[in-house]
């Protein structure tokens, strides 16, 4: 009688949340990093198929845990857009369209060698590098789009206060970089996307002018009691 021989269960692997290693080099690139990754969550926010995500790690080959990145910033598109401890590639099925490192003295050698070369044979359609400090990158900003397996640089322009201006196709958005940092600019709206501490001046702002409202308000109706009471 011929017997199978059942194969034994695969093995589930555990893939690490975390490398072990510091976000940021120092309290300046950790600001310049979730300020970007914020900014772009808060303008992604009404979309289901957009997922950013910030210095988590990125697996790309099932099974290898050792096969991992964790950008720095990455948007991808047409993933739904929710939350995850990291990122397998095989299981996504879309590789990122956006990644942003934030260069230090201590990641440039990997930011512009292994880094770039694994991102562009991932296939990673727009590779961006900034350098908060302004030390280690010339210039400050620097953005490189896929085009045909290879990486080309993207133009840019100087503004009239003097900050470099880069487009990015995959966001539609244009990077800025200049006095005030890593800013992302709206065509659309013509304004930069606001950093955490725009975004509480606004609703400081808003906050007051409803309260001012409410007592306006208030003050009239005041005012109105007392107007029919006079008249009674």
């Amino acid at each position: 009688m011929a017997t199978s021989v059942l194969s034994p269960a695969k093995r589930k692997i555990d893939y690490p949340s975390s490398d072990g290693k510091p976000v940021a080099e120092s309290s300046v690139h950790f600001t310049c990093l979730t300020e970007a990754c914020i900014g772009l969550q808060r303008y992604f926010r009404h979309r289901p198929d957009v997922f950013v995500a910030g210095n988590l790690l990125l697996y790309y080959e099932e099974d290898n845990i050792k096969a991992r990145v964790a950008p720095d910033v990455f948007v991808v598109l047409g993933v739904a857009n929710h939350d995850r401890t990291s990122y397998l590639l095989w299981e996504e099925g879309k590789v990122p369209d956006f990644v942003l490192e934030i260069t230090s003295r201590t990641t440039k050698r990997e930011d512009q060698g292994k880094k770039r070369e694994l991102y562009r044979r991932l296939g990673v359609g727009e590779y961006w590098q900034h350098d908060p400090t302004g030390d280690w990158l010339e210039p400050p900003l620097r953005g490189m789009v896929l085009v045909a397996g290879e990486y080309e640089e993207l133009p840019g322009r100087e503004l009239a206060d003097g900050a470099l201006a880069m487009t990015s196709g995959v966001l539609g958005l244009e990077l800025r970089s200049g006095e005030s940092g890593l800013r992302f600019h709206d065509p659309v709206t013509g304004r930069n996307l606001l950093t955490r501490a725009e975004t509480e001046a606004a609703w400081e702002r808003a906050e007051q002018a409803r309260q001012t409202a409410e007592a306006r308000v208030a003050e009239l109706e005041a005012l109105l009691r007392r107007e029919r009471g006079r008249d009674s």
